[in-house]
């Protein structure tokens, strides 16, 4: 679900990035932040505007990209740290070729959220930060080029993005009616990332993919984090079930949908004694080993490609069952059978999880998915983009009554779906903004006469395309696939589909699982033949907890493993 849900790593200001950077920062001493003056060339306006320029100390190329203005009332974080849908005014616009020590304009016609224009801001005295993010350029093997930003590892973070720019927070006093521009400088660089070490457990790798680079017209990347089963090395020739963990990009040791820190405590703890109930199920003697994997495949439009092929996003699901999965299983001692392989994820990663047992029946034995994403786009949240004419609103007659995104379990509202689409709107037009409805639109939606994805809805107005909904059902609307080919995928899927989720999911992403529940409970020859667990007044992202999806899923593999299956070996 939300990449935004995350937390991402907050960008100290003055935070050093080498000689080159303060030595630029020293000779543009006469253009950092100011209150007055004006740069050669600077275009008159009225009212509040921002002049945003990069250091050549920081970058000596010119960016096409997106620059930003973030404008909060407190230094708890700098400014950019605090732009999201329920935070702090953000305002953004395009550049081509803003060579170093040239401006960018931001002013009163800029779209912003949640002000939509600075002559809205009051005024008064603020803390200002302003940002650069780089794009690249792809020229796609589809015939069409698009500038979008190219993940460096981190995930489709812009924020933390390495090689993206930013200024330190300044306050100042704002006036909508000022005269006189505010000039921004971004003299910092944000660093590499470096990657975790590996540990006698903990592995990691990354390929470049083939299939991917051609596609984009630019070396694409995959990865995987594999977590061990204790005693590996001292078993050389134990092989073990894996379980292929779905979700958003991390390299974090694999956990309960790959965030971290409960599988590696359920498979590694020596003392029963201390820990988490998982560390002291690992003593117990029948504890199965598996391997886990969390994937990495960062896309230029989000932090994970969905992994499925794709018309904006391209052949993801080619290059992971084609390249990234063989070399997992080429490295480490993997059962290659399809009974020995898992799947399990949550939110995205839940979506991903049914995905992939769907889209490739013979190849995995199970899938274990919790709060996935929408499953049945009559509840893509709680818009029937089938039916629905607004994503935004409700029409009835005299009022207009909004939607809501995200709710507490107790009812209370957290947040609308005008403002999270806004806010993406603002950190990047064209469905570039890394977010999550974008990358719904990347991922399900037709290429656009531009190269850029074809919008579901009109991003400012929330109005449906309903030819796009055709194109969403056709191929990537979980549901309708399963009720449409249940004749060829329903022998091949019985007992293999396990789905749990909250009954009050914070993204009511429990609507589109009811309706998934009420196909599956009417099918026969052959009944589905798995289990729908609804939770009650539980939130996103409930499922089992780790040590009890372990037994659930060693408990399945006894049962449906071929006879002759090594079952014992990796039950040291």
């Amino acid at each position: 679900m939300r990449l935004t849900d995350r937390l991402s790593e907050v960008l100290a200001p003055g935070r050093p990035t080498g000689a080159a950077a303060c030595a630029a920062a020293l000779a543009l001493a006469l253009v950092v932040v100011t209150t007055g003056g004006t740069l050669a060339g600077a275009r008159a306006a009225g009212g509040l505007r921002f002049e945003i320029a990069f250091a050549p100390g920081a970058r000596s190329e010119p960016v096409t990209g997106r620059v930003y203005v973030a404008i909060s009332r407190d230094d708890q974080r700098p400014p950019i740290q605090e732009a999201g849908p329920t935070g702090v005014p953000l305002f953004g616009a395009n550049v081509d070729g803003l060579a170093p020590g040239r401006t960018a304009v931001i002013d009163a016609s800029t779209f912003g959220h949640p002000l939509q224009s600075l002559r809205d801001l009051p005024a008064g005295d603020y803390w200002v930060q302003a940002f650069v993010n780089v794009y690249t350029r792809f020229d796609r093997a589809d015939g069409h080029t698009v500038w979008l930003h190219m993940d460096q590892w981190e995930g489709q973070d812009w924020r933390r993005s390495p090689g993206n720019l930013y200024s330190a927070p300044v306050k100042m006093h704002l006036d909508p009616q000022q005269a006189e521009p505010v000039r921004l400088v971004c003299d910092q660089v944000i660093a590499p990332i470096e990657p975790p070490p590996d540990t006698e457990y903990v592995k990691r790798f990354r390929i470049k993919s083939d299939i991917l680079s051609t596609w984009w017209g630019q070396p694409i990347y995959l990865g995987a984090t594999v977590l061990l089963p204790k005693g590996y090395d001292a078993h050389p020739d134990t092989r073990y079930p894996v379980n292929y963990i779905q979700g958003h990009f991390s390299t974090a040791t694999p956990g309960r949908f790959g965030s971290g820190g409960d599988f590696d405590r359920l498979w590694l703890a020596d003392d029963p004694s201390t820990g988490s109930g998982s560390a002291r199920a690992s003593s117990r003697a029948d504890t199965p080993r598996f391997v886990y994997v969390t994937l990495q495949h960062p896309s230029p439009y989000y932090d994970d490609s969905y992994g499925v092929n794709s018309a904006n996003n391209g052949p993801y699901g080619d290059a992971i069952m084609q390249e990234l999965v063989p070399e997992v299983e080429r490295r480490f001692r993997i059962i290659r059978e399809p009974w020995a392989r898992q799947l399990s994820g949550g939110s995205t990663g839940g979506w991903i999880a049914l995905a992939h047992q769907i889209f490739y029946p013979d190849f995995y034995g199970s899938t274990w998915a919790s709060c996935p994403d929408s499953v049945d786009f009559r509840a893509h949240q709680i818009v029937d983009v089938y039916d629905d004419d607004n994503a935004y609103w409700l029409d009835m007659g005299w009022t207009k009554v909004e939607r809501p995104d995200q709710r507490r379990p107790d009812g209370t509202i957290r947040s609308m779906m005008k403002d999270e689409n806004w806010y993406e709107l603002v950190v990047g037009d064209h469905s570039r903004s890394g977010g999550q409805w974008d990358i719904w639109e990347a991922t399900y939606g037709p290429v656009g006469a531009d190269g850029y994805p074809q919008r579901i809805w009109d991003k400012r107005g929330g109005g449906i395309d309903h030819e796009v909904t055709a194109y969403w059902k056709e191929y990537y609307d979980l549901r309708s696939i399963l009720e449409s080919k249940w004749g060829t995928l329903g022998p091949k899927l019985a007992g293999k589909l396990h789905v749990y989720i909250g009954d009050m999911d914070s993204y009511y992403l429990n609507n589109a699982v009811h309706l998934l529940a009420d196909f599956l409970e009417q099918t026969t020859d052959p009944p589905y033949g798995g289990e729908v667990v609804f939770q009650p007044l539980a939130p996103h992202c409930w499922g089992p907890k780790p040590d009890e999806l372990l037994q659930k899923m060693d408990a399945y593999i006894r049962r449906t493993a071929p006879a002759g299956a090594d079952l014992s070996g990796w039950h040291y």
